[in-house]
């Protein structure tokens, strides 16, 4: 095979990766055994070629109107709406966790890119994780990650969709966390917990984030809380009997923000919500059936900028009408 007849059938095969199957750079980086750039030219390639050609349903228009009318309803500082499918079959949460994955990345390659960044925040989850695997390399030694949530849950195992780790590992920067559960067993755990010098450290290090990034989570079927051994299934009932319509960094909140008076809350490990607001804080959420819990986030003033989906957006504002 001709050297030009491989290289365009390389570039067939990473779009297909990339575009249909849903892949990461990164993990076709790994798969092919080539570089992430190769993979990153090879997609444009793909598209200028005329191999790709997208559809979207959506107009971009549309999702700008739905973002403005967010930012001004909630007072936010910045809102993106990305374009997604109304038909998306099945996986529905999957194809639109892509389109804000993509944005997130963006948005924090352009943080990655501020001369003189100190520190900065994660949450953890679903969609951090694959906002994280969307971004390019950068060397940054300098650069210090916060996780914002504690990494243990009930069994002892640690969370799988914490990304501080492989966020150091992109920038070639250091990684702090709470090694602690989100929800601790009891009060006197918390308390001994908030004692310890790494507390105060970790507080401290948060007062010089440049920004909290966080994701939003259900409170219901599919939990992540729940999904990612955290609570118990007891637990989730109780918050959804209280009235829970959401939760930030394990902090459940009603409709209409607040943290909910819970035995529950009251072992939450993570920053008070009120100490995570002094730094600009920016939610990436997808999906409809976040809109409850992306609802009672922006309606508790929480956040002060988000990245959702057109389908999430939509029910949020109507929901707020």
């Amino acid at each position: 095979m001709s050297g030009p007849s491989r290289k365009s059938d390389l570039a067939a095969k990473v779009a297909w990766l990339y575009f249909v199957g849903n892949q990461t750079q990164q993990e076709i980086a790994e798969a092919l055994h080539v570089s992430r750039p190769t993979v990153q030219r090879l997609v444009a390639n793909a598209m200028e070629s005329g191999f790709v050609q997208v559809r979207i349903s959506h107009s971009t228009n549309d999702c700008m109107e739905l973002a403005e009318q967010l930012r001004r309803r909630f007072d936010l500082a910045f809102c993106e709406v990305a374009p997604v499918s109304p038909d998306i079959g099945p996986d529905r949460a999957q194809r639109s966790l892509r389109p804000v994955a993509v944005i997130g990345a963006a948005l924090v390659e352009r943080y990655l890119a501020r001369p003189g960044l100190d520190v900065l925040a994660l949450g953890s989850g679903r969609t951090i994780k694959a906002i994280v695997d969307e971004i390019g390399a950068a060397d940054l030694p300098g650069l210090k990650i916060l996780s914002l949530a504690g990494v243990i849950a009930l069994d002892g195992s640690f969370n799988r969709y914490d990304c501080g780790l492989r966020m150091a590992d992109r920038t070639s920067g250091k990684y702090f966390l709470p090694p602690v559960p989100v929800i601790a067993p009891t009060l006197a755990d918390k308390e001994a917990w908030g004692r310890h010098p790494i507390h105060d450290a970790i507080a401290r290090l948060y007062e010089r984030a440049e920004a909290a990034l966080v994701g939003v989570g259900t409170i219901g079927p599919g939990s992540p809380l729940l999904e990612d051994g955290f609570i118990t299934e007891r637990e989730l009932l109780e918050l959804a009997e209280l009235g829970a319509a959401g939760e930030i960094l394990g902090w459940p909140l009603d409709r209409e923000g607040k943290v909910l008076a819970s035995p529950l809350a009251e072992r939450v490990t993570s920053l008070p919500l009120p100490q995570l607001a002094t730094r600009p804080v920016i939610a990436f959420a997808a999906g409809g059936r976040k809109a409850a819990a992306i609802r009672a986030a922006l309606r508790g003033g929480w956040i002060s900028g988000l990245v959702t989906d057109f389908e999430a957006a939509s029910l949020v504002l109507g929901m707020d009408s």
